[in-house]
């Protein structure tokens, strides 16, 4: 009996492997047909409406990209965008307290303190020139970062913008693990570090599909 279901199984180990062959090829073909791929894409797609506004698809390649050299969660990148301008979407991004761009530096911040201007909250005196200069950037101690290689950092533009948070983020201890601290050290309000990780944890917890919803997008593209 025992020889019985030995043989029994060798037996069905072929069948098996051609069964799950052909469903394999079967499930290929399947994935072609438009009705699968629109029923797929709107699946990817409805991960936007776990969220207050959606994140801009072209935005998220951006935070990848910076997470890849300063090691700063992307999706943290993301949820300060959120906070700080609404995805850019705000009327102006100069603050009333001087803050610019789309990650709302203080310019002290981003040119360096060591600016003889800068003093008090860091709006100091600079001029726009030298806000974007690499060599007042390295002089004076600033977070700036020239993320596209047009050889100026501008706070306006949004790769360098967001290059430039994340290289702040990371010296403040986000790279090694340091969120709260982090977050705290950008903007010195424990409502603003409420604000911004629960849009980390929101995002991070989906980040998965936010990745498939860009490469859907590509493909589509």
């Amino acid at each position: 009996m025992q020889k019985f279901k030995m043989g029994l199984i060798i037996l069905l180990i072929p069948t098996a492997i051609i069964v799950y062959v052909f469903l394999f090829f079967v499930w290929q073909g399947l994935k072609e047909l438009p009705i699968v791929q629109q029923f797929t894409q709107e699946e990817v797609v409805t991960v936007q409406s776990f969220f207050d506004m959606p994140i801009p698809e072209a935005y998220i390649p951006i935070y990848m990209a910076a997470e890849a050299e300063y090691n700063v969660p992307w999706t943290l990148l993301a949820a300060h965008h959120r906070i700080e301008t609404r995805f850019s979407t705000m009327k102006t991004l100069l603050s009333p307290a001087g803050a610019e761009g789309h990650m709302q530096f203080m310019p002290c911040t981003f040119v360096g303190w060591q600016h003889p201007t800068c003093k008090d909250l860091g709006k100091g005196a600079i001029p726009p020139d030298e806000l974007k200069s690499l060599a007042a950037i390295e002089k004076y101690g600033g977070y700036g970062v020239d993320a596209n290689g047009d050889g100026i950092a501008d706070p306006y533009d949004i790769e360098d913008a967001i290059f430039s948070a994340a290289n702040y983020l990371a010296h403040s201890g986000a790279a090694t693990g340091d969120i709260e601290g982090a977050v705290f050290h950008y903007n010195h309000s424990d409502k603003y570090v409420r604000d911004v990780l629960h849009f980390y944890h929101l995002y991070s917890e989906h980040k998965d599909e936010l990745v498939a919803l860009v490469s859907a997008t590509k493909e589509e593209g």
